[in-house]
């Protein structure tokens, strides 16, 4: 029986908000603003190395210690301003401007909507709310539960077993091929947004994605029309 997702489990960080709002503290600091995608996969090792050793840490515990990793390794003395001002920047980010349209779009067309996130449940007001997407979600999910980060299996399922569902029923949107090959890997139905620094990966073995589009609103209208309650009752 083939898959009809009814539960959209969204990626928040770089897939919803804007991570590219960094880049001028990476300019400051390394003189390359490009070093923030650098600090940004770093930080993706080193969680899933965690994960595979069977230790954790927070994932706001961990930008910060990768931002001074890659200094050490740059030569760049951060300093502890440096380390908060991350902080704030990654508290404060905005929604990309696809992304309230295409979640509206999904909401009208029947789908619950939640987030799964490697960072830990935030204080209030948090990052959805400040960026303005927070009242589209029915729920929102830290890998904070599990403590186990992206793409480890029992993060989405988890999201399976708090919506009462199968990991059949739920469509993890991300622009990070890293966490639709896990979600998949879960049983997950899956769409990848094309972000600019991220593409889909075709390689002998590795799952793509069921869906690949270039910004959120083209792939929601494609979700709408494949599994969509329009689209379920034809």
């Amino acid at each position: 029986m083939p898959q009809t997702p009814s539960v959209i489990v969204f990626d928040v960080n770089e897939t919803l908000l804007d991570i590219t709002v960094l880049e001028p503290l990476f300019a400051r600091l390394f003189s390359d603003a490009s070093v923030m995608r650098q600090w940004f996969a770093e930080l993706i090792l080193q969680s899933e190395a965690l994960t595979l050793s069977g230790l954790y840490v927070r994932f706001d515990e961990l930008t910060a210690g990768v931002l001074r990793m890659v200094g050490d390794v740059r030569r760049v003395s951060v300093q502890r301003s440096d380390v908060e001002e991350l902080g704030t920047l990654l508290r404060t980010m905005p929604a990309h401007p696809d992304a309230a349209p295409a979640l509206a779009m999904l909401k009208q067309s029947g789908f619950r909507l939640v987030t799964l996130t490697n960072s830990p449940p935030p204080a209030a007001p948090s990052p959805l709310e400040r960026a303005g997407l927070a009242s589209f979600f029915d729920r929102t999910y830290s890998v904070d539960q599990v403590r186990r980060f992206k793409p480890a299996p029992e993060t989405y399922r988890m999201v399976a077993e708090g919506e009462g569902v199968l990991p059949a029923d739920l469509c993890l949107v991300a622009c990070h091929v890293w966490d639709t090959v896990g979600a998949q890997a879960a049983g997950c139905v899956t769409g990848l947004v094309e972000r600019s620094g991220n593409a889909a990966l075709r390689a002998e073995g590795v799952p793509f994605p069921d869906i690949v589009a270039a910004d959120l609103q083209t792939l929601a209208t494609e979700l709408v029309h494949r599994w969509g309650r329009s689209a379920l009752d034809r």
